[in-house]
């Protein structure tokens, strides 16, 4: 609660200001960007996306605080409504203000469940596109394991705490409890949802890459072996998805993957992004039948392994093709 009352004002004051405050940066953005040669404006772009992101936010917050005054706090189908309403108006926010558009191939890898998605994680914006997916695209009702460090986000705060998702305690130093709580999320999923986690924990890049290969190989040379050679995704962390299977006997795997939004995961990265135009976004579904995913945690890493670098060869497959269509 004590967060809630920093975090919820702090977003309604910013969702005021930027409007009230818009003459004012859409001017100095537009200096700002044409001073650096940047004609397609992007600080222009991302405070125009700022602006509506905090307004949907605002929405958000507001139509979650009438299902507590109506006594529907509780009411999961109403604020799945909500969270499938709030994905999809932020992804035509982003096209709008950043030209950014999704394609996705094979959806129909997630019906029907119940089923684990296991995503690649390289942005601040690919578990927006995975929730816009799920809910609007596929039609599902996801369960999502995130960091707690999102409950900083008024509107993951309030409907995310209702629904049944867990946030990450990173930090913790017991992980029991955790992974216990991450096999009781899939316990009871049923033929309309899915349960997702992004196995990599963190958005990937160079130096992460090379410091998590580093860190396995102090402790399982012979994992090193396997994934050394990778190039654009981090060597996944099998607790967190083996425990999830483990909470849910019969479900499927499915591993997502997408490309365009490498270099994503900073500031200076989406301003660089944004002063040309961006291609669309690929999010690539497939799926696995739980026969083929090994049960034991030593077959399942080596499975995962396997699985992270099929899709690290996936990815520079479509680098390339998407490489060569620009020339």
């Amino acid at each position: 609660m004590r967060r809630r009352l920093v975090s919820i004002p702090v977003l309604v004051l910013a969702a005021v200001v930027l409007l009230l405050a818009s003459p004012v940066w859409l001017l100095l953005g537009i200096v700002a960007d044409v001073v650096r040669g940047r004609f397609r404006l992007p600080t222009v772009r991302l405070l125009a996306f700022a602006l509506l992101w905090s307004w949907l936010e605002t929405a958000g917050v507001l139509v979650s605080a009438s299902f507590w005054t109506i006594g529907r706090s509780g009411d999961h189908r109403r604020h799945y409504a909500l969270q499938r309403w709030w994905a999809r108006n932020l992804l035509r926010a982003l096209r709008l203000t950043c030209g950014v558009r999704v394609n996705v191939e094979n959806v129909e890898a997630l019906r029907p469940g119940p089923v684990v998605l296991l995503a690649r994680h390289a942005s601040l914006a690919d578990s927006l596109v995975s929730a816009y997916v799920v809910t609007t695209v596929a039609g599902m009702k996801p369960r999502y394991v995130l960091k707690r460090e999102l409950l900083a986000d008024p509107c993951l705060d309030v409907v995310g705490r209702r629904l049944p998702n867990h946030f990450l305690d990173r930090g913790a130093a017991d992980s029991t409890p955790e992974l216990e709580a991450l096999a009781a999320l899939t316990s009871s999923m049923d033929e309309a949802t899915a349960g997702i986690i992004f196995p990599e924990g963190t958005r990937a890049n160079s130096s992460k890459r090379a410091k998590a290969i580093a860190k396995i190989s102090e402790v399982d040379p012979e994992r090193v072996g396997r994934i050394s050679s990778m190039r654009h995704l981090l060597p996944p962390r099998p607790a967190g998805a083996a425990a999830m299977l483990r909470g849910n006997a019969t479900c499927d795997v499915v591993v997502a993957w997408h490309v365009g939004f490498e270099g994503l995961d900073t500031f200076s990265g989406i301003l660089r992004a944004l002063s040309e135009p961006i291609p669309p976004i690929r999010f690539v579904l497939r799926r696995i039948p739980r026969i083929e995913v090994p049960s034991s945690y030593r077959g399942f890493t080596a499975w995962l392994d396997d699985e992270w670098m099929r899709m690290d060869d996936e990815v520079d497959t479509a680098l390339k093709a998407r490489d060569e269509e620009r020339r």
